[in-house]
């Protein structure tokens, strides 16, 4: 898991804290440096770090505790002992690693004794006792600069894997380009790359012998390719035979491979075909060390090689392994980590060992659902996760030197994942995927112990449906996580409406709702049948805003839902590729009430979150009550009302271009006073007008004898009554000189946009004058003072907007029944608290006065903002939240859960009087 360096800083204040109180007996050294590794998101044995055995010069063997070929050495000592003699013991440790491997020496040595790190960087300082720099552990924070070298190396590894996952795919999407051409397509396509892909990894990660598939094409096939299809079938056929069940006379050759079975060879395809080419491309991809492959990766990118168009940005986009951490770790990772280190903390002894085999099963009987699961990314990433815990206990019950049958001591399986997807194609690759991940456990089991342990031939299978989710049966399981398709309310097709329908039928008015809510429902469901079911989504944030939240959450709650934690908006990317990134939440629920809630806000949507513990987490994603935000009338505080701006159903007719009014004045000089600037939220941001011609309470004679308004007016009259035309529009047909709704200001007014983009820090808003015409896609607020400006503009109101309402794409899409209306003002501010926001407020638009070429758009773009008209709406913000009693709020989310506490009160008293 890639982190940033300041979520580094605090995981290491909180390692040093866990870590300064625990007596030498208690103390386990595995433990600390798993812990240790884990301060910079490192789960050691997946990057190469490991205890090893070596033989030193004396002839005595001896482990070193931590070994990362070619770059790290630890040595742990109990408290107080002498870290000198540690090094010394550290520098014959690399005296005897260089014997047998000169490539695997370190760089860096760390001794430790539990209170003291002392850090060696070989490479800049001579192997002297006194050149070293030592920390307290407790002062790790204050001193993680000293190991930033973990952080890079991890990050350039990751990098070069990445690298070799689009490689692997690459050369994949060449073959499966050619035997396309030829017209090999299709279920029998897709399964035969499978085959070919389980068949490279298995040469290289000891399944298969080293090299014995590729040997078999290279040594059994014709140069030219033209047996190679009649060679991989027969080979197939034998992987999937048992071997007293193939025949006597078989070729030693294919004799030799190992009965596979779990149906992965069971069917017959139909003759393929090869040439030269093809195989010489089958023969570059058995090249690629495939034991660097990641299962959670490749599947996607794997998925994408089918598509040539996909392809070209391949590596842009998959569910990265952070993100799917961040699901699976607070939904039961966490929670279990825990759980394990409270055991840790008995000490040792029988009661311990006990109580660890107790937990060993308890994790082995867990049962886990991704019911939108795609090529498995969740799944594999959760089972990886739940493999390398357990082999935490299996550390901590069994000694390194023991003598062991690992196959016995092992008990979690890919058995109990279980998935639905409705595509075939993702669904064989998530079962071949969770086999291949299976098998780099057993491999870090057998690495770790010293013995080779394989689940050869495959008896148990990921549980994954080729099935509609939201029609099919969902199993019975413990936890329920994925992130279901991200489509929009209006972007439902018609099939998946019919599935979706069926979902929300006990839900009214579900039309409004985006996909993913069904998900929501079915999982609410099958928690009334097993209470203890625990359930995490990532969503489209849609669903914790606006007006899809009174309607799914009310539904929700009333089914005796609680959200236990939550990710606030931050940027998903989307495992599709060429798809734009999209602003999710996670959404972790259940029908328990935790006590420990968590949400982890996103100060900046791409970065690291905060965390804020909560009493309680409610549908907007705020540690508040479970207040629902109604469609209102008319504002909860005593404001004036806002308008929308007016529509003139004119087919454009009403309407002129810049250009078409340069012209018209030229043509109708006199006649200039009845063509109106125009425009709404786009001609507002851009400072680029459109015009109309509007005749509201104009006389006729006036213009009636003009050719260019006469002939507009009859066209929009021909639209209007048009069959195309709505039975709304075509009732104002009698009236075709007029815009058809008119709601404009006859006073001084604020405009601003029903949709802001949503990288803005501040929603814009300026004052016009009647004169201007207030178009649709705007809100008005007539008779708008310098106070209700400032509050308007001021990071209260912005912070209330982004958590309340809608969301057009990923942009906000004001509503003045939702936003504004049920908007808390400052309850009876002072004369002063009222001048100082004014003030603020003026200082906003002096500011933006001294910019008049520059459009809204452009200053109040996050990158182009001028610094002193920042500085002016930073007074703004300061002196609104004086005048609601508040100087200083932590975080968007503390200042959005202010405003409920006061929405609240001032719902209430409303709805008593």
């Amino acid at each position: 898991m890639t982190i940033s360096r300041n979520q580094i800083q605090k995981n290491a204040r909180k390692f040093s804290k866990s870590w300064q109180d625990i007596s030498s007996e208690k103390a386990e050294s595995q433990t600390f440096w798993n812990e240790f590794f884990d301060v910079f998101g490192v789960n050691r044995r997946l990057v190469g770090i490991f205890e090893a055995k070596v033989t030193k010069a004396s002839g005595y063997q001896g482990f070193i505790d931590v070994f990362w070929p070619g770059k790290l050495l630890c040595e742990q000592k109990s408290r107080g002992q002498d870290l000198d003699k540690a090094f010394s013991q550290a520098v014959a440790y690399l005296e005897a690693t260089a014997k047998v491997d000169v490539s695997q020496l370190p760089r860096y040595v760390i001794v430790c004794d539990f209170e003291y790190l002392r850090l060696y960087d070989l490479e800049n300082q001579n192997k002297t006792q006194d050149a070293y720099t030592q920390i307290l552990v407790a002062d790790l924070a204050d001193n993680i600069h000293l190991f930033n070298f973990i952080h890079d190396q991890v990050t350039q590894i990751r990098k070069a894997d990445e690298a070799a996952n689009i490689e692997a795919a690459e050369r994949m999407g060449k073959l499966h380009d050619q035997l396309k051409a030829i017209g090999y397509t299709g279920h029998a396509l897709e399964v035969i790359l499978i085959r070919l892909l389980f068949c490279m990894f298995a040469e290289d990660s000891g399944i298969f012998a080293k090299y014995q598939f590729r040997e078999f094409i290279e040594q059994k096939t014709r140069p030219d390719g033209s047996d190679l299809a009649a060679q991989l079938s027969q080979l197939f056929y034998v992987l999937n035979q048992p071997y007293e069940q193939r025949l006597k006379n078989l070729d030693k050759d294919l004799a030799d491979f190992v009965y596979i079975n779990g149906q992965l060879f069971a069917e017959l395809l139909p003759p393929a075909s090869f040439d030269e080419d093809m195989r010489l491309l089958l023969l570059e991809s058995c090249a690629t060390d495939w034991t660097k492959i990641s299962p959670e990766i490749f599947g996607a990118l794997f998925q994408s090689v089918m598509n040539p168009a996909e392809r070209r940005a391949l590596g842009a986009h998959y569910t990265s392994e952070d993100n799917i951490l961040k699901v699976i770790n607070s939904l039961f990772m966490d929670e279990l980590r825990a759980e394990f280190q409270e055991i840790q903390k008995k000490g040792r002894g029988k009661a311990r060992t006990a109580a660890l085999d107790t937990f060993h099963d308890k994790l082995s009987n867990l049962d886990f659902l991704d019911p939108a699961c795609g090529c498995g990314n969740f799944l594999i990433v959760a089972y990886r996760e739940l493999r390398l815990l357990e082999l935490d206990v299996i550390e901590t019950i069994y000694k390194k030197d023991q003598l062991l049958d690992v196959s016995t001591i092992v008990r979690c399986n890919i058995g109990q994942f279980h998935g639905i997807e409705i595509d075939e194609f993702p669904v064989q690759i998530a079962r071949v995927a969770m086999w291949l991940v299976d098998h780099q456990m057993n491999m870090l089991v057998s690495q770790h112990y010293g013995t080779n342990f394989a689940r050869i031939p495959l008896k148990i299978a990921a549980d994954i449906q080729h099935a509609n989710a939201l029609e099919a049966y969902w199993p019975a399981v413990d936890y329920i996580f994925g992130n279901p398709p991200f489509i929009g309310a209006k972007l439902i097709t018609r099939e998946q409406r019919q599935s979706f329908d069926i979902v929300m039928s006990v839900l009214p008015k579900s039309g409004t709702l985006d996909f993913v809510t069904a998900w929501y429902i079915k999982a609410a469901l099958l928690m009334q049948e097993n209470p203890e079911v625990k359930t995490a989504f990532v969503s489209t944030n849609s669903i914790t805003q606006g007006e899809q939240v009174p309607i799914l959450w009310s539904h929700l709650f009333n089914q005796g839902v609680f959200i236990n934690f939550a990710h606030r908006t931050f940027q998903w990317q989307s495992p599709a590729k060429g798809k734009a990134a999209v602003h999710c939440v996670i959404v972790g629920f259940s029908l328990r009430n935790n006590s420990n809630k968590v949400i982890f806000d996103y100060p900046d949507i791409k970065g690291t979150p905060v965390l804020i513990e909560a009493k309680n987490i409610n549908p907007y994603l705020v540690d508040a009550e479970n207040t629902l935000i109604e469609s209102r009338k008319i504002p909860l505080s005593s404001t004036n009302s806002i308008i929308r701006g007016s529509i003139p159903y004119d087919d454009g007719h009403l309407t002129l271009t810049f250009d078409e009014f340069n012209q018209f004045s030229e043509n109708y000089p006199s006649d200039v006073s009845l063509i109106r600037k125009y425009g709404a939220a786009r001609e507002m941001l851009s400072n680029q007008w459109r015009y109309c011609i509007w005749l509201h309470d104009i006389p006729p004679h006036l213009y009636s004898k003009n050719k260019f308004i006469m002939q507009r007016v009859a066209q929009t009259k021909q639209f209007r009554e048009s069959p195309k035309a709505g039975q709304s529009v075509k009732s104002k047909a009698n009236t075709p000189a007029l815009f058809g709704d008119i709601r404009q200001p006859i006073t001084n007014y604020l405009m601003f946009p029903r949709v802001s983009s949503e990288r803005r820090i501040y929603l814009p808003i300026a004052y016009f004058e009647p004169s201007v015409i207030l178009g649709d896609s705007a809100y008005g607020l007539p008779n708008a003072t310098l106070y209700e400006f400032g509050v308007m503009t001021s990071i209260m109101h912005n912070a209330w907007m982004r958590t309340t309402c809608g969301r057009l794409k990923n942009d906000y899409r004001y509503s003045g029944s939702i936003v504004y209306n049920n908007f808390p003002w400052p309850l009876n501010p002072t004369d002063k608290q009222k001048s100082a926001i004014e003030l603020a407020a003026q200082a906003v638009r002096d500011a933006r006065a001294k910019y008049p070429d520059s459009s809204l758009a452009d200053l109040y773009d996050p990158l182009l903002m001028p610094a002193d008209l920042l500085k002016a709406h930073k007074t703004v913000d300061k002196a609104v939240d004086a005048a609601y009693g508040q100087t200083k709020f932590a975080t968007e989310a503390e200042r959005v859960a202010f405003l409920f506490e006061m929405y609240e009160k001032l719902a209430g008293e409303s709805s008593s009087v």
